[in-house]
This record gives C-alpha cells, sequence and structure tokens, in this order.
C-alpha cells in the first residue's frame, strides 16, 4: 500500500509563498526516512540533511509553491479561505502521486468536516487520514513537512538576498515588521495584502478571506464549518 504524508510551511508569514510538499513511500516501509519528524523542532542544518535523504530514498515525493498573489486571490473569493485553498493544494498533491492512503495535517480543528471537503476533491478510493499534528505522529507528514520548511527558508532566504532584511516574514518578528513598514509599496510580489498586518501598514482596514486567513498562522479553525 502506498502511503502519502502531507504537510505545509509558511501558513502565517506576511512574506513569502505558503509551500506545501507530500511524500510517499509503502506501508510499513517509513524507518527508511530516517530521524524525521516535525520540521519546527530540528535546527535548519539537521532538516537540510534530512530533506536530501527524503528526495533520495522516498518512492516519489511532490512540492507545492503557493504564492502571496495566489494566497490573496483565494482569501478575496466568498466561496474560498485559507484552509479551503489548503485542501484543494492537498488534493493536487493526492490527485498526482495516486496513492492508496493519504495522511494530512489537518488545518482545522473539525478534522470531520475539513475530510468531508477535502474528499470532494479526489479520488474516493483514496483512504484518508485527517489529524491535527499528524506531522509529530506520522513519518511520512513529518518528512513532507522538513521538504515544506527547507524550501520555504529558500525562498526568504532568496528574498532576504534580492530585497533586504525581511525576518523570517512573520508579523510577530520585529525585522520583519521594520521591513514590511519600510518597503511595503515597494515590492509589492513578495507580500500577502490579505493579511491584517500588511493592510494596517498600508493604511487600510480590515482582514483577509472569511476572516482565517489574515495573520492566521497557528490558527486552526475553520470558520465555515
Amino acid at each position: 500500500m502506498k502511503v502519502l504524508g502531507i504537510d505545509e510551511a509558511g501558513r502565517g508569514p506576511v512574506i513569502g509563498p505558503m509551500i506545501m510538499a507530500g511524500v510517499m513511500v509503502e506501508e510499513g516501509s517509513e524507518e527508511k526516512l530516517g530521524d524525521v519528524k516535525d520540521s519546527k523542532l530540528l535546527t535548519h542544518g539537521k532538516r537540510l540533511e534530512l530533506d536530501k535523504h527524503v528526495r533520495e530514498v522516498a518512492d516519489d515525493f511532490m512540492v507545492v509553491e503557493i504564492s502571496p498573489a495566489e494566497i490573496d486571490k483565494a482569501l478575496a473569493d466568498d466561496k474560498m479561505n485559507l484552509n479551503w485553498l489548503e485542501a484543494h493544494k492537498q488534493a493536487e498533491i493526492i490527485n498526482s502521486l495516486g496513492p492508496d492512503k493519504a495522511i494530512i495535517d489537518c488545518p482545522s480543528v473539525n478534522c470531520e468536516a475539513f475530510e468531508k471537503y477535502l474528499r470532494g476533491l479526489i479520488d474516493d478510493k483514496v483512504e484518508l487520514v485527517v489529524e491535527n499534528k499528524a506531522d509529530e505522529n506520522y513519518k511520512s507528514c513529518s518528512a513532507a513537512s522538513i521538504l515544506a520548511k527547507v524550501l520555504r527558508e529558500k525562498r526568504m532566504e532568496e528574498i532576504r538576498e534580492k530585497y533586504g532584511d525581511a525576518g523570517p516574514g512573520y508579523p510577530a518578528n520585529a525585522v520583519t515588521i521594520k521591513f514590511l513598514k519600510e518597503n511595503w509599496d515597494k515590492y509589492p510580489e513578495i507580500f500577502r495584502k490579505s493579511w491584517s498586518t500588511y493592510k494596517k501598514v498600508a493604511g487600510k482596514s480590515g482582514v483577509g478571506g472569511r476572516g482565517n486567513g489574515s495573520d492566521g498562522y497557528g490558527q486552526r479553525k475553520l470558520e465555515n464549518f
């Protein structure tokens, strides 16, 4: 049985893309992925080491990049929100790799409702496991979190090299906020304009999407459900 783990990195930053990754292995062979764990629990050096290893030993993998513009577009649509956007990207990975089982690190506290939404986007034959903290409990999801985080960090390093020190891109970071205040109108392509942090700096008001996209890192609520 082919088992696919899916996780993301960069859900909450006001700067840069969100990255989603899927890693597929045969059920029972997860140990070959090595000492993988939730990427937040690893040093970046260890993530780089494991990223290389996972790419070499996984039966298949896929990494999807979601730009700030695509995120903003989704949050401007009354029929979408950040969680639903994640579901569509998860479905893209599932439909491309064709697993027998997909394990999802769920972005919603309402995993049952999120699974129902995702089920409508994929082949009915695929078994789904949709859980919070799946990146801590399943090696395939841990491996996916590492691939996603490594590419997210690479993109942020490219932003820092091209535009200046933007910090890690998160609204809670002082370096990021300083960069945002000084450059919000200079480099529109790197900012998530639907984030309340951006709107406040730009002299606008309100929040993006249906309330669960703006500065929503760590936010697990799927309000529409």
